[in-house]
């Protein structure tokens, strides 16, 4: 094959392009190899995934596991980007459950999507105030901008909702078409918060005082409340809660704030948790504590933090979680390697390698340097199958897409995957060993707001 030097354009060489040899060889080469004309031929007509297909992978995999939490249906966050809220609520209604004898409840998903988007509102209105003298064209501003909201988000985020704003049943402030496909009333919320951004960036340069903007601000915000009501319905402040438990007994707890019903149904400690996550950059030293700059949403609330440790050790807390009784809240690049309609993860899954004869060797910390790899999804571990009473084979994950994959929306994940491909899983501070715990506690080096270990909430 002819060597890339230059190519003509409008009959001047120009260096770096590809010329009509280089053109003509990488034709003949291709149609030489016996193995990319069948690999044509398959690909043009199937999905290259059916084409790539590991069968060992998929024949050798089953859905058995020594350790099983979940004997409940899974939830559907339908076209929205609730995964961290999602497995936040499904994580505390496994002590909800319990507590009120039901086989089935779901807090009100709906609820704290609500109040997410309007203190996500504020605290992006509070940053572009904060950053109000930097050029527009600046690498932060520009990237505020960039999406002023979303509705991904992270385990401290969850907490933070929570604690300020309580928790309804789902009963009580049920889904909406946009609660459920957020896509047209986030392009709207978006558009106000931009302008807004603009007007609070236009005092700010013309030196206003601190009162006069955060009045400005706060003109923003009420339209952001007003465009949530419209959309998501208005949060209740108090409700009337009563059920009839799985023994056909009749249950009044009467009326109820959202934080009185939090303060009783909510029966994990949100705040004794620790983000323990994976990042082997040789940029995050191990054993060290991290955050992302002007991520968060609760202007005052806990800032998003993690505990850098080695993939071993983020297994062994997992398990020992799940051997214990309680399923994981984790978050994980959820795309790769990712078979839906078996509900299966498998580093293996594909073999791209051998459709396309070449090599995809980066590491997973190269991954995360060079942008294929980081947090999409968050979801439950409910199950783990352990080998010799030590050694994870594979993990049970209830997912929050509907019944439709995997067995019923519960899907595996074997151990090669979660190597590769698992990032984040919020564990109790008592599960942690005391060098853990201590290091949890150091003040956390700040990483740009565009790290890639703030994606999930992106």
């Amino acid at each position: 094959m002819s060597t890339i030097h230059s190519a003509a354009v409008d009959g001047e060489a120009v260096c770096g392009g590809l010329d009509e040899n280089t053109l003509a060889g990488l034709r003949e080469s291709f149609g030489a190899d016996a193995r990319n004309r069948l690999m044509q031929n398959a690909v043009t007509q199937t999905a290259v995934d059916d084409v790539a297909l590991n069968r060992e992978v998929v024949t050798s995999t089953d859905h058995t596991f020594s350790h099983h939490l979940d004997d409940w249906k899974v939830t559907n966050q339908k076209s929205s980007g609730r995964c961290w809220m999602f497995a936040g609520l499904n994580l505390i209604r496994v002590g909800a459950m319990k507590k009120m004898k039901l086989k089935e409840f779901e807090f009100s998903q709906n609820f704290t999507l609500f109040w997410d988007k309007l203190e996500r509102a504020n605290y992006f209105l509070e940053q572009v105030i904060e950053t109000g003298k930097r050029d527009v064209d600046d690498r932060l501003v520009a990237h505020l901008l960039e999406r002023p909201l979303d509705d991904g988000g992270q385990w401290n985020m969850f907490v933070s909702v929570v604690r300020k704003h309580g928790l309804v049943p789902q009963a009580v402030m049920p889904e909406t078409q946009s609660s459920s496909n957020t896509r047209r009333m986030n392009s709207i919320l978006m558009n106000v918060l931009r302008e807004g951004a603009a007007a609070l960036r236009g005092l700010v340069a013309k030196g206003s005082g601190v009162d006069e903007v955060r009045e400005a601000k706060d003109g923003v915000v009420a339209t952001v409340y007003r465009v949530l009501c419209i959309h998501l319905g208005t949060p209740p402040t108090k409700f009337d809660w009563q059920w009839k438990d799985e023994d056909k007994r009749f249950r009044r707890d009467g009326e109820m704030t959202p934080g009185e019903f939090a303060k009783l149904y909510c029966t994990v400690p949100l705040e004794e948790y620790v983000c323990v996550v994976n990042d082997p950059r040789p940029s995050s030293p191990m054993g060290k504590t991290f955050t992302v700059a002007h991520l968060g949403n609760v202007v005052g609330g806990d800032p998003v933090k993690y505990l850098n440790v080695d993939i071993a050790t983020m297994k062994s807390l997992t398990m020992k979680t799940l051997i214990g009784g309680e399923p994981v809240w984790m978050g994980c690049d959820v795309g790769k390697m990712m078979h839906r309609g078996l509900g299966l993860w498998d580093a293996e899954l594909f073999d791209y390698e051998g459709v396309y004869q070449t090599k995809f060797a980066h590491s997973k910390a190269e991954r995360l340097i060079y942008h294929q790899t980081l947090m999409t999804h968050a979801m439950l571990f409910t199950g783990v199958d352990v080998a010799d009473d030590k050694t994870p084979r594979r993990w049970r994950v209830e997912n929050s897409w509907g019944e439709e994959g995997g067995r019923k929306g519960f899907y595996v994940m074997n151990d090669s995957w979660f190597d590769e491909y698992m990032f984040e899983v919020a564990i109790h501070r008592d599960m942690l060993p005391d060098e853990l715990i201590e290091a949890s506690k150091q003040e956390p080096i700040v990483l740009p707001a565009w790290d890639p270990m703030g994606a999930l909430a992106r």
